[in-house]
């Protein structure tokens, strides 16, 4: 199981972890990345790589 994290005082709202995520985890809520779906993460850390902000974490519970 992985654990999302998104620093919302960092998130841009550049979408970008929300068009590379293969499972839909990310919503944007007012303007920011949400991980609505953080139970459905692999793990892959696309999200973290496209970040350009470093707002996301992905860390194995």
């Amino acid at each position: 199981m992985w654990e999302v994290t998104v620093d919302k005082d960092k998130c841009d709202g550049d979408e970008e972890c929300v068009d590379v995520c293969p499972v839909d985890v990310f919503e944007m809520v007012d303007g920011k990345a949400d991980p609505v779906n953080a139970e459905e993460c692999l793990g892959c850390e696309s999200c973290v790589e496209v970040c350009e902000a470093e707002a996301i974490t992905v860390e194995e519970v």
